[in-house]
C-alpha cells in the first residue's frame, strides 16, 4: 500500500490549480449540492433558493488500507434518477414517494490502491451522503477483505450569523445512573453561537440544528447505522473547518467494542444527512432517516404504537411488583389503552414465570404488556 502524508487545507496558497465543480440540484431545483474538486481534495457547500446554507466543507476519510482525505482524483460521474415508494406504520407519513437526482463520484487516492465512492442522494430539502469502498481485484488471499475506518473528516461549515440548537455529548467515564452516559439525559441549548465550546468539551449528539440567520435552517444526522458500525457525533466547532463528523470516545461501553468501526469489502459508511428549509417545516416533516435506508426485515407481526399505564412514573421503583402491575394492568383496561410498561427489575422482582402470568391475565383484559431493558455494555438489567 502506498502512503502519504497530508495537511488539510481548505486554502493552499501559492498552488495554482483549477477547481472542477459538480452541481447537484433538487428535483424541483431550489436546493444545490456543489462538490468541488480542488488542489487533491473534495468540498461541498449547500445553496437553498440561491441562498448559501452551508460553506465549502471537507469530504473523506482515513482508512488502514489508505487515505481519501488528500491526494484526490475523480476519475469517473455518474449520474442517475431514484425514485420509488415504500409505506410505515407509526411515522410521520404512512406512505412516501421519494425522488432524488442521485451522482456517484469514482474517486482515486494517491494514498490508497483502491477507489472510494463519495455517494450523493439530492432530494426536495434533503441531502445523504456516504462513502464506498471497493473489494479486492483478484483472488489472492493477501488482499484485504475488510477495513478499520480510522476517521472520517466530512465537515459541516455554517455562514457566520448561524446559531445553534444542540445537545452537548458526554464522555463515558462512569458518569450517570448505573454508569449509562452518554445518554438522553443531557439538555438541548438553544440559539447558542458557534463559536461557544460544548459544555463537556466532547462535541454535540445528533440531531444538530442550526439557524442560518435570516435564510433558513439546516438539520444534521445520520442514518443506516447498522451492527457493523457505530454512531457518530459533531465534533466541536473549529473556525477553519467548522463542525467535524466524529466517532465515539473510547470511554463509552467501557471497553465493549471498539471506538472505530470496521467494515467488510466492498462496504460502505452510514449514511450522512442534512435537511434544508426557508422555515422549520421541512426540518419537522423530514422522512430522510428511511428515504435511503433498506428494509433489513419482515417482522412476524404488525407492532403498533399505543397509549400505556407506567407504575413507575407515580410509584416509583416499589411498584415493580406483580399485585402493583396488575394494578396498572386494570387501569390501561379502564381507560382503554393498549400497553402497560414495566419498569426496570420486572426480572428479579416480579420473576419470569409470574411475567408470563401478568401477560396472560394483561391479554386477557385486551392488554399487551411493554417491558423495560437497559442495554448498558457488560452491565444491563
Amino acid at each position: 500500500m502506498r502512503k502519504i502524508t497530508c495537511t488539510l487545507l481548505l486554502l493552499m496558497g501559492g498552488i495554482a490549480a483549477l477547481a472542477n465543480v459538480h452541481p447537484i440540484k433538487s428535483p424541483d431545483g431550489k436546493l444545490c449540492v456543489n462538490v468541488e474538486e480542488e488542489n487533491g481534495m473534495l468540498t461541498y457547500s449547500i445553496e437553498y433558493e440561491g441562498k448559501k446554507m452551508m460553506l465549502p466543507s471537507l469530504l473523506g476519510l482515513k482508512s488502514d488500507i489508505g487515505d481519501y482525505t488528500c491526494g484526490l482524483k475523480v476519475t469517473d460521474v455518474r449520474k442517475r434518477k431514484v425514485a420509488y415508494s415504500y409505506s410505515m406504520a407509526g411515522t410521520k407519513a404512512s406512505s412516501r414517494n421519494y425522488e432524488a437526482n442521485a451522482v456517484d463520484f469514482v474517486v482515486s487516492s494517491s494514498g490508497a490502491e483502491r477507489l472510494m465512492t463519495l455517494e450523493f442522494q439530492v432530494s426536495n430539502n434533503d441531502i445523504a451522503y456516504r462513502y464506498h469502498l471497493e473489494g479486492a481485484k483478484t483472488n489472492d488471499q493477501d488482499e484485504p477483505r475488510r477495513t478499520t475506518i480510522l476517521a472520517e473528516v466530512s465537515g459541516f461549515k455554517f455562514p457566520e450569523n448561524t446559531t445553534t440548537f444542540m445537545c452537548p455529548q458526554i464522555d463515558g467515564d462512569h458518569k450517570g445512573w448505573m454508569s449509562t452516559k452518554p445518554s438522553y439525559e443531557e439538555e438541548y441549548k438553544a440559539d447558542a453561537p458557534m463559536a461557544e465550546k460544548s459544555k463537556y468539551g466532547k462535541g454535540y449528539t445528533f440531531p444538530c440544528l442550526f439557524h442560518i440567520g435570516d435564510d433558513g435552517w439546516v438539520l444534521v444526522s445520520e442514518t443506516g447505522v447498522g451492527s457493523n458500525y457505530c454512531g457518530g457525533h459533531l465534533s466541536d466547532y473549529e473556525e477553519d473547518t467548522g463542525y467535524t463528523l466524529a466517532y465515539p470516545d473510547v470511554t463509552e461501553q467501557h471497553g465493549l467494542g471498539s471506538s472505530t468501526p470496521a467494515i467488510s469489502l466492498p462496504g460502505a459508511t452510514p449514511w450522512r444527512t442534512i435537511t434544508v428549509g426557508s422555515s422549520l417545516k421541512p426540518i419537522v416533516e423530514t422522512t430522510i432517516p428511511y428515504d435511503v435506508v433498506d428494509e433489513m426485515f419482515q417482522p412476524r407481526e404488525a407492532y403498533k404504537p399505543g397509549r400505556y399505564t407506567w407504575s413507575w412514573l407515580i410509584w416509583q421503583d416499589n411498584s415493580i411488583n406483580y399485585e402493583d402491575q396488575k394494578e396498572f394492568v386494570d387501569v390501561a383496561a379502564a381507560m382503554g389503552f393498549e400497553y402497560c410498561l414495566v419498569d426496570n427489575w420486572w426480572d428479579a422482582r416480579i420473576g419470569r414465570d409470574k411475567i408470563e402470568e401478568l401477560s396472560r391475565y394483561a391479554q386477557s383484559k385486551g392488554v399487551s404488556l411493554m417491558l423495560w431493558y437497559n442495554s448498558n455494555g457488560n452491565v444491563n438489567d
